[in-house]
């Protein structure tokens, strides 16, 4: 009796360790997703994990049976399924379950797990990488997929790599251009296959397709100073001016002690016509009483591409070298449309009137008649009465001009108030009115 149960008890321990004896390490199998399980009703639930349990212990007929009893329409039934497949080998009815599993669940890791490794083993590499990359959207901290997604990917990476450098030396760039492209399929972020991709492109002259390597290259080193400047240096080459003027101005942050890239971006402020504005400049509508220098700014920035620089020799001005507005008051000046007093002087800090704003206004419809445009009157002059101003004034004839075109007007009382002072707001009002008469 001893001797029956002595060799009773080591068979029932080999017969144990057979029945829980797992499946073949090749073989990864996750746990159940608890955002799955958790919409699963009590018995439905106490299925899955028993069926689970089978079948990460190896018990196929056992998983497949409780399976069974979750309805084919459960993704759980079918993606237990396709890794009971797995375990037999039966790779293309494996298949087919994972599908179905993706079809009621398309984020199901699980399903997407069990793919990659069918296409690992039918070396199907591109398939595995594409089905990794899906359970990792889902799963990021799935240590399996990102062992086997980074393990694939540089092994993938420095294939195409090499097939692309040595397509390029023999100048088959039709088949260097195809692997660099599948290179960028790996690894998305990879600068240099963007880069060359991009040297590619140049050189066919299809600078949209260069501009999306490098606009590419550029994100993934903001601080590589030789990718920014090629960015835009291509953006300048395909005519796109006001995003090369600003990658310019980023590459100036990096490199503030490159000369030609400082002389780069005058030329773009040049060609876009953007003028650099003093910070003054902004706070010129809050000004109670605009002044001289703030209306020959006004006139410089709002009537840009109109008012041109003089051909004429420039006046002699004393008093401006300490203006924030000097450049304007030169350029208005010189055509005329403000004058300069007697003794050279701006002043360009002297508040201005109504009346001398008139005389301004008059000077520059003048000019604007001469360069083509047309304003029209909507009152005739010789309609017009004045009570607070003589014909003989000085600024009449100004003052008029101004009250024909309904570009200034009287008060109720046919008061003109030439000695009021203008605030910022209402020149730039007034300003506006003749930008919209001449449009």
């Amino acid at each position: 009796m001893k001797k029956t149960v002595s060799i009773f008890l080591p068979l029932v321990l080999l017969w144990s360790c057979a029945t829980t004896q797992g499946p073949p390490p090749s073989l990864h199998i996750g746990n159940l997703p608890p955002s799955v399980v958790s919409e699963l009703s009590l018995e439905e639930r106490i299925l899955a994990e028993e069926g689970w349990s089978d079948l990460k212990q190896g018990r196929e007929s056992r998983a497949e049976k409780t399976f069974s009893k979750l309805g084919l329409e459960s993704p759980i039934y079918a993606v237990g399924l396709g890794y009971i497949n797995s375990l037999s080998n039966k790779l293309q009815a494996a298949e087919k379950f994972f599908r179905q599993a993706l079809q009621y669940r398309p984020e199901l890791a699980l399903a997407h797990s069990g793919l990659a490794q069918i296409y690992q083993k039918t070396g199907q590499e591109d398939q595995a990488f594409a089905a990794l990359r899906e359970v990792l959207k889902t799963e990021p901290d799935n240590l399996w997929a990102k062992q086997q997604y980074e393990s694939l990917k540089a092994r993938k990476l420095e294939e195409v790599l090499a097939e692309a450098e040595s397509a390029l030396d023999s100048d088959d760039i039709k088949k260097g251009k195809a692997a660099l492209l599948k290179a960028l399929y790996y690894a998305p972020q990879h600068t240099d296959s963007h880069l060359k991709l991009a040297e590619i492109y140049k050189k066919e002259n299809k600078l949209q397709n260069a501009l999306v390597h490098l606009k590419a290259a550029s994100s993934a080193e903001p601080e590589n100073s030789d990718i920014l400047r090629n960015y835009a240096e291509t953006l300048f080459q395909a005519g796109q001016l006001t995003k090369s003027l600003s990658r310019y101005e980023q590459l100036s942050k990096l490199e503030p002690e490159k000369e030609e890239t400082q002389d780069r971006i005058e030329d773009l402020r040049n060609q876009l016509g953007i003028v650099e504005l003093p910070a003054l400049y902004d706070s010129i509508p809050s000004s109670e009483a605009i002044t001289r220098e703030e209306m020959a700014a006004l006139l410089a920035i709002k009537f840009k591409g109109i008012v041109d620089e003089s051909t004429e020799t420039p006046p002699i001005i004393i008093d401006t070298s300490v203006s924030w507005a000097s450049k304007f008051i030169l350029q208005i000046t010189s055509l005329q449309i403000m004058n300069i007093y007697p003794n050279h002087t701006f002043q360009p800090k002297k508040m201005l009137n109504r009346a001398e704003i008139a005389e301004i206004f008059s000077r520059l419809a003048l000019y604007l008649e001469k360069k083509g445009f047309k304003l029209i009157q909507q009152i005739p002059p010789n309609k017009i009465r004045i009570s607070d101003i003589l014909p003989q004034n000085y600024y009449y004839p100004s003052i008029v001009k101004m009250l024909s075109y309904g570009i200034m007007e009287l008060t109720m009382d046919r008061a003109f108030q030439p000695d009021l002072t203008v605030s910022g707001e209402e020149a730039i009002k007034l300003l506006d009115i003749i930008l919209a008469l001449i449009k």
